[in-house]
């Protein structure tokens, strides 16, 4: 490790024992998920959720939104992943989608929400901003593979940003400079994280379900830009499909936000909590 980092690109592999190798992508996104799970308890405690339904909650979505992750990319990558099948389950080498995740973890939270009598938009909320605080650490994982990179830029560009030199040296990717996608993104996405927790406990500003939509449409914005520069993106008739994506999700969270404001004004706001249980949980 230590040689790599001064020789150049940084070894993806953080342990190696006994034929058994451990990845940093797993351990960063790992790392993200137990953080994530320590801030979502405790704002489930505020907002009146038990606990324990957000670690249930996660025993499910967990799994269920990595294989929904990996089955979106491998999808939109068949022509490859059809002559190596063996590669599918190679997750630790990367190759997940975010877009795909979020559409496991939606139908989790959905019926999870349903069967315990849990505001469905309250329990997005809560786990909106450490899920965009999450993406970016989880940048970090790309990071270490050298992937979600941009196109070819010069040295003289990258120390222009006043990146350290371990970053720089992990861009140098094909033979050449790489733009650092999976940093911008990153920033953007920890930026979202501090304007969410920043902004939702201003009182009657968010309704409930607000928060996540917010999440939706700052995470569109920078994905849509971000995705542009990237070099390694999913394509479909020519299409970049997390352009399109971005595009489709911005416009529906402005015009959900808009009816439901519209539609039912007692929609309850972000911090009534739990009405379903006025039982504080302690």
């Amino acid at each position: 490790m230590i040689v790599s980092f001064l020789l150049g690109a940084l070894d993806p592999i953080a342990i190696s024992f006994g034929g058994i190798e451990i990845h940093w992508y797993g351990v960063i996104i790992a790392s993200a998920v137990i953080l994530a799970t320590i801030l979502a308890v405790r704002e489930a405690r505020r907002r009146r959720i038990n606990p324990d339904d957000i670690y249930d909650m996660i025993l499910w979505a967990l799994p269920v939104s990595i294989i929904s992750a990996r089955t979106y990319y491998v999808a939109f990558q068949w022509r490859y992943y059809s002559q190596h099948p063996d590669q599918i389950v190679r997750i630790w080498d990367g190759g997940i989608a975010i877009y795909g995740a979020l559409i496991g973890a939606g139908i989790v939270v959905y019926f999870f929400t349903r069967s315990r009598w849990i505001p469905t938009w309250l329990m997005l909320d809560v786990a909106a901003p450490v899920l965009i605080m999450a993406q970016g650490i989880g940048r970090w994982g790309n990071f270490m593979n050298q992937e979600a990179f941009g196109k070819v830029t010069s040295l003289t560009f990258l120390n222009s940003l006043h990146l350290p030199e371990f970053i720089i040296n992990q861009m140098y990717i094909r033979g050449a400079y790489r733009t650092p996608t999976f940093l911008y993104e990153s920033v953007w996405d920890i930026l979202g994280f501090i304007v969410l927790i920043s902004l939702r406990y201003i009182p009657k500003l968010f309704k409930q379900g607000e928060v996540f939509l917010t999440y939706v449409i700052w995470y569109s914005i920078g994905r849509f830009f971000i995705e542009g520069m990237r070099t390694d993106s999913l394509m479909l008739l020519g299409f970049r499909v997390s352009q399109w994506l971005s595009v489709i999700l911005f416009i529906g969270s402005i015009i959900i936000i808009i009816w439901r404001r519209s539609k039912n004004k007692t929609n309850p706001y972000y911090l009534d909590g739990n009405q379903l249980n006025p039982n504080v949980v302690e």
